[in-house]
């Protein structure tokens, strides 16, 4: 039989079987663009805490500073990430840079000469990248087509447990091909990410419930399905009876932050044993719930430690939960533990931009470009020029600060990254 000849139909009377179909095609290519914390200028690196093992940058006989210190060379570094021993930065260029501890792969470059991860150096990727993650000894970059790559090692209770199934990867692997990526996160042992539709997916250690797709019972590496499920990335799914999709996503040291994109609900899963992810229940959670102390609020930003959260929301405003331990809530010598969230006085004058949670220790960046820290201060990570544990927020001072504007900060195991622009240098008028 011949197909049937299409008749035209008027313009101004399209069929209603036409508009559904494109009704339904809008709603699966919602493109998600969360804010990737990038900086619009340039700036430099500061460095303060530990630096035994290179994460100063600063080269091989500096392995400490307890006060801010500018790493040289760079001034072109638009985003900064700590790891548990080590760095990754974004050049403007679309470039990365590593240093610091490499023993599992974690810089993704070539240091086989003495010295030479105790400086910053290039990582080569096939692309520009637009964001930079670091965990406890893996790194991951995002690239301005969609593609992560990867490289270093998770860990769990038993060791390393390689960044894949082959083991280690010492140099940069593509890790969910075929998916166009636009936002990833890493905490100490786990990467998360967000794809342009807004589905989440994870991969790394499960232990802790941080990859919300695991039970507890497939959740260590001695179950008859051994790591593949855990190292390759997987769905996060969301049992409810309308489909979720997300528009950022936050990691934290051992667990996992998602904002919904409609209702601006904040979901959560991981390690809540001192109430660090808001959940009234003090276990661990393996699949996704909504946090509700984050309810009624837009979140800028949120960073957790090992058992703390600091949160920044829309107006500049900084909010702790979680283990009161060595001062790293900020709510000073008497408080108690947070079971959630609760705004931090000594910073409520101030209109913050930018916020960031190292293992113990907790830090804030106020609009006019200075540096709050508090919390543990052992290996002088709170750069104040001691190594005392600080129980309010603390104005970070320091020469090597003079002249610039502190803009992001990352707070790593034992020592701290910030960047700052350059106040440009007034000429002098002739009289």
């Amino acid at each position: 039989m011949p197909p049937r000849k299409a008749t035209k139909r008027p313009a101004s009377a399209p069929a209603k079987s036409q508009r559904e179909p494109k009704q339904i095609r809008k709603k699966q290519e919602l493109v998600v663009k969360p804010d990737l914390r990038q900086s619009a200028t340039g700036g430099v690196i500061l460095v303060f805490g530990q630096g035994d093992v290179g994460q100063l940058g600063l080269g091989e006989e500096v392995v400490e500073k307890t006060r801010p210190a500018t790493v040289p060379g760079y001034q072109d570094v638009v985003s900064i990430a700590a790891g548990g021993m080590h760095n990754v930065c974004l050049r403007q260029t679309g470039g990365v840079l590593t240093f610091g501890c490499n023993d599992e792969g974690a810089l993704g470059r070539d240091t086989s000469r003495d010295g030479s991860e105790t400086e910053p150096d290039c990582v080569d990727l096939p692309g520009k990248a637009i964001q930079v993650t670091a965990g406890d000894s893996h790194s991951a970059a995002l690239l301005e087509d969609g593609r992560v790559f990867a490289w270093g090692s998770f860990r769990d209770s038993h060791g390393t447990m390689g960044l894949t199934l082959n083991g280690n990867e010492r140099f940069p692997i593509e890790m969910l091909p075929n998916i166009k990526i636009v936002k990833i996160a890493s905490g100490a042992d786990h990467l998360v990410l967000l794809d342009k539709n807004g589905h989440i997916y994870t991969c790394g250690c499960g232990e802790q419930g941080q990859l919300g797709r695991v039970a507890a019972r497939a959740a260590s590496r001695n179950t008859r399905h051994g790591m593949g499920p855990l190292l390759t990335p997987g769905l996060v799914e969301f049992k409810v009876t309308k489909k979720l999709e997300f528009d950022d996503i936050w990691a934290g040291t051992y667990c996992t932050f998602a904002k919904e994109y409609q209702k601006g609900d904040i979901y959560v899963f991981g390690l809540n044993n001192y109430y660090q992810i808001g959940l009234k229940d003090p276990v661990t959670h393996f699949h996704p719930q909504i946090s509700k102390t984050f309810s009624g609020k837009t979140w800028r930003h949120i960073s957790s430690g090992q058992h703390h959260t600091i949160a920044l929301d829309d107006s500049g405003q900084v909010f702790v939960m979680g283990r009161k331990e060595y001062g790293r809530l900020g709510l000073g010598s008497n408080c108690v533990d947070a079971k959630e969230l609760t705004l931090v006085p000594s910073l409520s004058s101030f209109k913050c931009i930018d916020i960031a949670a190292g293992s113990a220790q907790s830090f804030a960046v106020t609009e006019l470009g200075d540096l709050y820290s508090w919390g543990m201060g052992s290996s002088g990570q709170l750069g104040t020029g001691e190594e005392e544990d600080v129980e309010i927020p603390t104005l970070v001072k320091g020469k090597q600060l003079e002249g610039k504007t502190v803009i992001r900060v990352a707070g790593g195991g034992q020592h701290t990254l910030a960047l700052a622009t350059i106040h440009p240098v007034k000429e002098k008028t002739a009289g």
